[in-house]
C-alpha cells in the first residue's frame, strides 16, 4: 500500500547476550537474515521556515583608516518572487494547492499558518495568488489554450460563480466559469477554465474563435452551444439518461412498463455497447463502423418510442421528453467519428472541482481574483490529468519565472507532458 513512501528501517535489538548464545554448544550466534515484523505510518508535521539572505560588506584593511577607505557590499540575494514580499514559490504553491485542489478557504489556511507560528493574512494570500498568476502562470495558460484549440475533439461545460465587486454589477449577480477540455481521442489531456461575467453565447464563441477548422464539441443541452462556427455539436447521453432517471416514480425503478424506465434502458443500451468496444480495444474506425451497425438502430427506435409517448400533465416525463426533443438534431452526430464520446462526463468531473471549491470559499472578491482562479484551476487540473503532483508543478512553474516573451518552443519545455517535467513533478 505504501511502497512509494520514503521508508526508514529500524532494526530491533531486544535479545540479551544469553539469548544470542547457542544453548547446545555455548557459541555466540551470528545474524543470518532479517524479517519485517510490522510497519507503521508516521505523520511528519508541516512547518514554516524563515530563510534570511545575509550579504557581507568587504573593506580594505589598509585603507580603512584613511579618507579613501574602500569597501564593497555583496547584494547578490536571489530576486523575490513578488517584489517586497516574503512569499516563496513553495509557499505560494501550497496556498494555491490548498484552495483550488483541496477546496480550503483562505481563512482556514490563515488559522493553520497561525498554528505553525506565522500570522499570514488571507488578504496577503489572495494578493499572492493574483500576482503570481498574472506574472508566471498566464504564459503557460496561453500555451495550453493554443494546444487545446488545435484538437479536433473538445468537451465543454459551465457553472455559476459569484464575484462581489464586478464593474457595474451587483454582488448578487451571477457570473460564470466555462470549462473547455480535450475529448477522448487518446491525446494529451488539456483542461482550461475561463471566467466571464455572463452566460451569453458570445462568451464561448469568443473563446473558440481561433478554432478555424472543423471539430466535434460534446456538451449538455444549453442552447448557447448551438451553431458555433466549425463545431459539430454532439449530444451527451449521460445528461439525457439523467432526465429520464429523475422522471421515474418512487418505487418503480424496476418497473419495465414505466415509460421513464424504458427511456433509461435505451440510454443504457448505448453505454453497454461503448463499454464492450473499449474492453475489446477497438480502433476509432472500427468503433465508428460498430456504432453504425449497433447503435444507430437503438437511437432510431428511441426517437420513434419518444414520439409515441403521451404523458399526463404534471408528469416529470414531460421534462425528459422536452429535453430529448431539444437534443434531437445532435443525437446522431457522435456516430460520424469513432473518437467522439457518448457523454460529457469528463467535463462534468472537471467542473465539479469548481463546484466543490465554491461550497467552501463561496465567491471571488474581484474579477482579477476570478481570472487568477481560472489560471490556477487550469494549471492544477491539467497537471493532475497528466499524472503530476499539482503542488509540485505549480512550484516548478513559479521557480522558473515564466514570462510572456517566451516562445511556444520554450514554453513546451515546461509543459506537463514534457518527459523532463514528468520526471521532476510526477
Amino acid at each position: 500500500m505504501f511502497e512509494n513512501l520514503p521508508t526508514e528501517t529500524v532494526y530491533v535489538d531486544t535479545l540479551t547476550e544469553e539469548q544470542k548464545t547457542c544453548m547446545a554448544c555455548g557459541t555466540a550466534m551470528v545474524p543470518i537474515g532479517h524479517e519485517v515484523l510490522r510497519s507503521k505510518l508516521r505523520y511528519a508535521e508541516p512547518k514554516l521556515e524563515r530563510i534570511q539572505y545575509v550579504g557581507t560588506t568587504w573593506a580594505c584593511p589598509k585603507c580603512k583608516e584613511t579618507e579613501d577607505s574602500e569597501f564593497v557590499k555583496d547584494k547578490g540575494a536571489p530576486p523575490a518572487l513578488i517584489k517586497g514580499s516574503y512569499v516563496s514559490s513553495g509557499l505560494a504553491a501550497h496556498v494555491m494547492y490548498a484552495k483550488y485542489v483541496l477546496g480550503m478557504p483562505l481563512y482556514r489556511l490563515e488559522k493553520d499558518f497561525e498554528r505553525l507560528g506565522a500570522k499570514i493574512s488571507r488578504s496577503a494570500m489572495a494578493s499572492w495568488i493574483i500576482e503570481c498568476s498574472l506574472k508566471y502562470l498566464v504564459p503557460m495558460y496561453s500555451h495550453f489554450k493554443k494546444k487545446l484549440l488545435k484538437r479536433d475533439y473538445l468537451m465543454a461545460d459551465e457553472t455559476v460563480l459569484q464575484v462581489l465587486h464586478g464593474p457595474k454589477r451587483r454582488a448578487q449577480s451571477k457570473s460564470y466559469v466555462w470549462l473547455v477540455r480535450t475529448g477522448e481521442d487518446g491525446g494529451i489531456p488539456i483542461i482550461l477554465y475561463h471566467y466571464t461575467p455572463t452566460r451569453a453565447k458570445s462568451n464561448i464563441a469568443e473563446f473558440l474563435k481561433e478554432k478555424d477548422s472543423k471539430f466535434y464539441l460534446m456538451v449538455d443541452g444549453y442552447k448557447g452551444y448551438n451553431n458555433l462556427p466549425n463545431a459539430v455539436r454532439c449530444c451527451c447521453y449521460a445528461h439525457l439518461r439523467r432526465y429520464f432517471y429523475n422522471a421515474i416514480p418512487a418505487g418503480h425503478k424496476s418497473d419495465l412498463t414505466e415509460p421513464a424506465v424504458q427511456g433509461v434502458m435505451y440510454c443504457d443500451k448505448l453505454f453497454q455497447y461503448e463499454k464492450t468496444y473499449k474492453e475489446k480495444g477497438y480502433s476509432a474506425e472500427r468503433i465508428r463502423k460498430r456504432r453504425e451497425k449497433d447503435q444507430r438502430p437503438v437511437i432510431e427506435a428511441f426517437l420513434k418510442w419518444a414520439e409515441q409517448q403521451r404523458p399526463k400533465n404534471g408528469d416529470r416525463l414531460i421534462k425528459a421528453l422536452t429535453y430529448l426533443q431539444s437534443c434531437r438534431p445532435y443525437m446522431m452526430n457522435y456516430l460520424l467519428d469513432g473518437n467522439c464520446s457518448l457523454s460529457n462526463n469528463l467535463s462534468e468531473r472537471n467542473i465539479k472541482t469548481v463546484v466543490l471549491g465554491r461550497k467552501a470559499w463561496l465567491f471571488s472578491d474581484t474579477q482579477d481574483g476570478a481570472n487568477a482562479s481560472m489560471q490556477v484551476f487550469t494549471i492544477a487540473e491539467t497537471a493532475k490529468a497528466n499524472g503530476l503532483d499539482p503542488q509540485k508543478y505549480i512550484k516548478y512553474l513559479l521557480d522558473q519565472r515564466l514570462n510572456s516573451e517566451m516562445s511556444d518552443e520554450e514554453l513546451a519545455e515546461h509543459a506537463p507532458w514534457n518527459p523532463k517535467i514528468q520526471k521532476i513533478c510526477k
